[in-house]
């Protein structure tokens, strides 16, 4: 069975199935690439980005190209848990000149979210897209300071971790 169907087959909940599945197939050459194939789909997206979250956090990396790709997929993130999975990416990838404000508009959008965790981790977006592009450090750092006045409790304790 391919890795998409195992996906499609997962109910969504089962840590153990989607670890399952990183276990069977993460070592495939073509891992990466169809993970960010798959983001393309609503009803794959959960499993393909907690796959790629794992991948990543596994120490293994994308291509340029596939980074990329990646960040081609931001407008079809349809999902709360793929957006946060997303976000929490993000440290783990550079921002190349050419997506620099497609990721900054994605991020801009995402403090809209009614999700506090995806608001916390869009911060900690923000502060890494700054961190490589300066010239977003100004309205960043504006940001931060404001949420630190009207954010939610668990909010303000992912800023005061950036901060550090």
């Amino acid at each position: 069975m391919s890795l998409e169907q195992k996906t499609a087959e997962w109910d969504g909940k089962s840590a153990a199935g989607i670890k399952a599945i990183f276990k069977t197939y993460h070592r495939e050459d073509d891992f990466a690439d169809n993970l960010i194939s798959m983001l393309e789909f609503p009803a794959a997206q959960k499993g393909a980005s907690w796959l790629l979250k794992a991948f990543l956090e596994d120490g293994s990396s994308l291509s340029t190209s596939q980074v990329k790709r990646l960040y081609a997929r931001m407008p079809d993130l349809e999902h709360w848990e793929t957006v946060l999975h997303f976000l929490q990416i993000l440290p783990l990838l550079t921002v190349p000149l050419s997506n620099k404000d497609a990721v900054h508009t994605f991020l801009r959008q995402c403090l809209n979210s009614k999700n506090k965790f995806v608001r916390a981790w869009t911060y900690n977006g923000l502060h890494h897209l700054a961190q490589q592009h300066p010239e977003f450090a100004e309205e960043v750092d504006a940001l931060l300071i404001k949420a630190l006045e009207n954010e939610a409790p668990s909010v303000k304790a992912r800023i005061r971790n950036i901060k550090k």
